[in-house]
């Protein structure tokens, strides 16, 4: 119901009401191979991914097709150095998906859909989608300047182990975003570092993976990020822009947590 908050971060997964939309990868150029990543990336989920000819695009292509509307473009090569040809450790050793052109539109308009995804090694790709999705409202976040970012961690020393985490959250604690990070104890940071941190070791401490952010004011984009770890490095997860889902988990994670 809007405006409640419910009794699990799980709950909000049974809310997703995302149309049915799916992949294109249009006027393809590129080699037979990258195609069939995008499908290995996809393979599994509710997201159907195709191969078609429009004359009307140009050329390497990827559309969102929600029924039989275009929702999102991009260029197969912002797809592929974002997500397709890059693994995680670009985005935890550096600050990419921050200062650059940030996640590719075809991605970030996946809003609303529940993916079950798994980490390195059983799968390379699939996890990336949350790390990208997380990067790119850290980013949103930053561009405002203002407003209030909560983040989970599962252990708050991955702020400080991965050194493209510790560069963000440097950035953010700078900006005048009001910065809540939570995780199992073990770590603070220094005084340097304007956060305001939560500790815990309940269940959504250890196995949540959130990253909420509401503008100062209510003016701007909401935008949120929740996944649960369902078992060891694989989570299912979503993300959405509705402004009373992204204040509903903005409230779980300061009731709760």
């Amino acid at each position: 119901m809007a405006g409640d908050v419910p009794p699990s971060l799980r709950a909000f997964f049974a809310e997703a009401d995302a149309p049915n939309r799916s992949l294109a990868l249009v006027n393809r150029k590129e080699p037979e191979a990258v195609q069939r990543l995008l499908e290995s990336a996809f393979a599994g989920q509710s997201v159907s991914v195709a191969e078609r000819q429009f004359p009307e695009e140009g050329d390497d292509v990827v559309l969102v097709i929600e029924d039989t509307d275009v929702v999102a473009t991009s260029p197969l090569d912002e797809v592929m150095n974002a997500f397709l040809l890059v693994n995680s450790d670009l985005y935890k050793t550096g600050t990419s998906g921050l200062e650059d052109g940030g996640a590719p539109s075809v991605l970030t308009a996946l809003a609303d859909v529940v993916f079950d995804l798994r980490g390195y090694p059983a799968s390379n790709k699939e996890k990336l989608l949350l790390i990208l999705m997380s990067r790119y409202i850290e980013r949103l976040a930053l561009s405002s300047g203002g407003g209030r970012l909560r983040s989970t961690f599962q252990r708050l020393s991955r702020i400080e182990d991965e050194r493209g985490t510790r560069e963000v959250y440097r950035k953010l604690a700078e900006s005048g975003v009001d910065v809540h990070v939570y995780g199992q104890p073990g770590w603070r940071p220094d005084e340097s570092l304007d956060l305001t941190v939560h500790t815990g070791t309940s269940d959504d401490y250890r196995h949540s993976w959130c990253v909420a952010y509401t503008p100062q004011g209510g003016d701007g984009t909401y935008a949120a990020l929740v996944a649960v770890e369902t078992a060891p490095n694989e989570w299912r997860g979503m993300w959405t822009y509705d402004r009373d889902r992204v204040t509903r988990v903005d409230r779980y994670l300061d009731e709760r947590l």
